[in-house]
């Protein structure tokens, strides 16, 4: 895993803004289909490789074998019971003469062995025998029903049962999260970033191995293709801040991005492209952001041959003894205290121990290296430099809502060489 995939990412889920989106159709290459088969092989060999075709979806739901399996044992075990009631009512008043209600009363405490004695008269030896009969039919019903609980509560099937109900809950409460649409390589890093950030997610694989052993490591996970609407409906679509899609193929990330552009044009989404030729599509097809992870891995490994001191001061900041370095944009808000203040006077450096890179007025103008004499105005971005709490603590004092925050690792920024 390359350090900084999963960042980029999500530094470019935080750059989201509104733009219009293009609809109608876009060139994808398809993987080629197999050659020296039959026509009606190499058919079905597209047919299963096209990122149309989605895999079978499982709802967290109650799972319906469980449910049926209950409900047969139930029915059988309740109508061999009235089968019971109606042949002992039937034998009482055949072999002892008893009237119905009689007979009903010793059918039923000869059925539960509560046994209070012969009614209305001593049995004959037929009768008693009859109610030894009905004596082991009662416990063989009742030993049949417990088995079959006890069958079910010991068993895989009820923990399954009860970590989809689980699941499904979780997921009806999710809000303001994002959606990872693939758990590979990239999809890992991703993860790993939002679980750092304390962002809440869902994951959505094809490959059902995989998603077991994410709801093994105690992730939320969704069996399926990402492209199929009923999966991005059951992973809370509607409520996401954001969609990563990062599948293996350029082709799937386009079809997930339409799907997912068609049910929400204001979802911030972010996709993974393998190829320079799919950025261009995927922008088409609906992603605010594209990223590219070997051109970051390139650029990153090209800092670490030209510019070894700068790799060793981003790998020493980024790990030794915890201290991180963010890079933020903070805006401040119009009841903000810094407003109106100079940079000298709101001692950003000296005061919270944080460095101001950039800052973009309201204007429009972008000040690169902004000197100590820049007013800050209200609804001016500021880039700044600086640890976790230092950031936070600065959010706090412009009067920006900390919940809307994804703090981006200095490990992420790997400086382009000088063109």
């Amino acid at each position: 895993m390359i350090p900084g995939w999963g960042g980029g990412v999500l530094r470019a889920m935080k750059e989201h803004g509104q733009r219009p989106v293009t609809a109608g159709m876009v060139g994808v290459r398809l993987r080629p289909g197999t050659g020296g088969r039959a026509p009606g092989r190499r058919r079905q060999d597209m047919k299963r490789q096209s990122p149309l075709q989605p895999a079978s979806v499982v709802p967290p739901s109650l799972p319906g074998g469980i449910r049926r399996r209950l409900l047969r044992h139930f029915l059988v075990a309740l109508a061999a019971l009235a089968a019971l009631l109606v042949i002992g009512v039937a034998g009482y008043r055949g072999l002892e003469e008893a009237s119905f209600v009689d007979a009903l009363y010793m059918t039923v405490i000869s059925i539960t062995t509560v046994g209070y004695g012969e009614f209305p008269h001593p049995f004959s030896p037929a009768g008693r025998l009859f109610t030894i009969a009905m004596i082991a039919a009662g416990v063989s019903i009742a030993a049949y029903a417990l088995g079959s609980a006890a069958q079910y509560a010991l068993s895989g099937d009820w923990q399954t049962y009860l970590a989809d109900r689980r699941r499904k809950r979780m997921l009806e409460d999710l809000k303001d999260h994002v959606i990872v649409c693939g758990y590979g390589r990239v999809g890992k890093g991703v993860v790993h970033e939002l679980n750092a950030e304390k962002l809440p997610f869902v994951i959505i694989e094809v490959d059902s191995a995989v998603v077991m052993r994410a709801l093994e490591a105690g992730l939320l996970a969704l069996h399926g293709n990402a492209a199929d609407e009923r999966l991005l409906q059951a992973a809370g679509i509607d409520r996401a801040r954001g969609l990563v899609v990062c599948a293996d193929s350029d082709a799937e990330n386009v079809y997930i991005v339409l799907t997912a552009r068609g049910m929400r044009s204001d979802l911030s989404i972010v996709a993974r492209a393998s190829f320079d030729e799919s950025e261009s599509k995927l922008l088409r097809a609906g992603a605010d952001r594209v990223i590219r992870p070997f051109s970051i891995a390139g650029r990153r490994m090209v800092t670490m041959l030209m510019r070894p001191e700068v790799a060793d001061f981003i790998d020493v900041v980024s790990s030794a003894g915890g201290l991180e370095l963010f890079v933020e944009q903070v805006q401040i808000a119009p009841t903000s205290a810094l407003v109106g203040q100079t940079l000298t006077e709101a001692e950003l450096a000296s005061t919270l121990g944080v460095s101001v890179l950039a800052c973009h007025m309201p204007d429009g103008r972008l000040i690169m290296r902004p000197d100590s004499a820049t007013v800050l105005e209200s609804g001016a971005k500021l880039v700044v430099l600086g640890t976790r709490e230092q950031l936070q603590e600065l959010m706090r004092l412009a009067g920006q809502d900390l919940a809307t925050v994804v703090l981006e690792p200095v490990e992420d920024m790997c400086p382009r060489p000088p063109e």
